[in-house]
């Protein structure tokens, strides 16, 4: 696709937000003490000047195979009729993965071994993070394809529907993302650092009926569009 550089990376400065932390923690309106409170804010504190948010992303024609759909050019193939309903009329796909970093992953495993309720509020922090950074790499890709004309989707991960896990390492392969963000995959298809997101995002030439309003909108804290008045949608 002209006018797409083959990868895009970004280094986003993100916060953890407390309310999305706290929704990983089950929070559900109960009481919380004031010296919990305090510990967790400390702890998501923590979470911020240890975490290093990353994200890499590039855009490749799609084309139907044998099994699925294909990312071309990437070794990458997409099975399952939930991301073919998901990506029908694409013409090319954004692969993207983000990450807290793997000082998280550092972190997280030193309090599991000393404390473990201050690894699982740490943990929620860090998920933050990690969602955050993936909410900048969707808005940049959003971006980048309204300059070159394309609509959105909503960005797709392994493990959604009937796409399986197993399509993480060629994803991973595919953005150099080990090497670019640190981003690596067990034998069991998970992501290290754990607080990971491998995702798909498809670019069509008419705007998406799914993508008609800001409101709700993960992306909306990162994105230009909506700033300058020309959301992704018009």
């Amino acid at each position: 696709m002209s006018g797409w550089e083959p990868v895009r990376e970004g280094r986003p400065s993100v916060t953890v937000d407390r309310a999305e932390a706290l929704r990983y923690l089950g929070y559900a309106g109960q009481p919380i003490s004031d010296e919990l409170s305090g510990r967790m804010e400390d702890l998501f504190a923590a979470c911020e000047r240890t975490c290093n948010p990353a994200f890499v992303y590039r855009v490749f024609p799609l084309a139907p195979v044998d099994g699925g759909l294909a990312l071309e050019g990437s070794g990458v193939v997409l099975p399952g009729t939930d991301i073919a309903r998901h990506l029908k009329g694409a013409r090319s796909v954004a692969a993207m993965a983000a990450t807290a970093g793997l000082a998280s992953e550092r972190e997280l495993r030193r309090l599991s071994a000393t404390n473990g309720l201050d690894a699982m509020v740490y943990g929620a922090g860090a998920s933050s993070i990690a969602e955050a950074a993936s909410d900048a790499c969707n808005a940049a890709i959003v971006a980048e394809a309204r300059s070159a004309g394309f609509y959105t989707s909503w960005r797709y991960s392994p493990g959604y529907g009937d796409l399986p896990l197993d399509v993480q390492p060629s994803i991973v392969r595919a953005l150099d993302a080990t090497k670019r963000i640190g981003v690596t995959v067990t034998p069991t298809n998970l992501l290290v650092p754990a607080k990971s997101v491998t995702a798909l995002v498809g670019l069509f030439d008419e705007p998406r009926e799914d993508r008609r309003s800001c409101a709700g909108c993960s992306c909306a804290p990162y994105c230009n569009l909506r700033k300058a008045g020309t959301p992704c949608y018009r």
